[in-house]
């Protein structure tokens, strides 16, 4: 048994109360968003918390709660009030619970993500095994699902291929099985592309899969003579670093390709379509939830 202590408390204490409850024993501290207001595109090097938030200390069963509270009442000081709650849970492989509820998701006509301790279930079907991970993709966030669903839709016999921002490699791993001849996975996260190529190599297609992180392939992309011209270009990521990236994708992508654009509001459509009107043509906007996907092809323009 475990005994899970709830303190519900602002944005300004969740940090003293997290370090408080390690150094009462707590086995894991975690944050849960009172209000269901998500966070997106925080300033970069900021970790910000939910305006109201619950801090949530594991600790043994056998634990004195009053005790802990009246501790956890001397480490914080007076100033901040304590609202808490507590509740025991029972014994589980918590290792092992969270794979009660990741099923095989369906894109399209058969485009199926299958976690790899799951039965396929139609073998006909164009099959990726990927498990959640290190690294963000596994197709259940709309953005990712966004562009699976783009993807199915698509022809991509002998296609070039980029993902920028790849993740866990879930969009460059589809790309290639729906027919794409290779996939560069790009990314500035180390984990990531541990992530994409042990993904790709659990899907037998980690040879048609060039990784890089994101400074190495635009050093690459700028030498005279690269060979980096691609049909389709993936970048699931974010408003921001979309906005600024729009000029260099249009260098990556041979006239005519396409571009699938993810990890945007619905109030940051604008801003994306005026960014990419020099160089593309708006060819779809799909929408999941609060995103979208923007589609377009790259036009003549230099």
């Amino acid at each position: 048994m475990w005994l899970q202590l709830k303190i519900h408390t602002s944005d300004k204490y969740v940090d003293v109360l997290s370090d408080a409850l390690s150094d009462l024993g707590a086995s894991a501290v975690t944050f849960i968003d009172n209000a269901d207001k998500p966070i997106y595109e925080p300033d970069l090097g900021t970790t910000p918390f939910w305006q109201q938030t619950t801090v949530v200390g594991l600790f043994a069963s056998d634990i004195d709660t009053e005790s802990v509270i009246a501790q956890l009442r001397l480490k914080v000081g007076e100033d901040i009030a304590l609202t808490w709650s507590s509740e025991r849970l029972k014994d589980r492989v918590w290792e092992k619970a969270w794979m009660d509820h990741f099923d095989p998701i369906k894109f399209g006509e058969n485009l199926w993500i299958c976690p790899s301790w799951r039965a396929i279930p139609d073998p006909q079907g164009i099959n990726i095994l990927l498990d959640p991970g290190l690294a963000f993709g596994t197709g259940t966030h709309p953005t990712t699902a966004l562009c699976l669903e783009a993807l199915s839709r698509r022809s991509l016999n002998h296609t070039k291929v980029i993902d920028y921002g790849c993740g866990s490699g879930i969009l460059a791993i589809a790309s290639i099985k729906l027919g794409a001849s290779n996939a560069w996975c790009i990314d500035n996260d180390p984990q990531a592309l541990i992530a994409t190529k042990e993904n790709a190599k659990k899907n037998n297609v980690e040879k048609k899969c060039q990784l890089y992180m994101a400074d190495a392939f635009s050093r690459l992309c700028s030498q005279h003579d690269s060979t980096v011209r691609a049909d389709l270009l993936i970048a699931n990521i974010l408003a921001k670093p979309l906005t600024e990236l729009a000029a260099y994708f249009s260098r990556l992508l041979n006239h005519g390709a396409e571009i699938m654009l993810s990890g945007i509001l619905e109030n940051q459509e604008q801003e994306i379509v005026q960014a990419y009107k020099p160089w593309f043509d708006i060819t779809d906007v799909s929408k999941a939830e609060e995103w979208l996907c923007i589609e377009a092809k790259r036009g003549n323009s230099v």
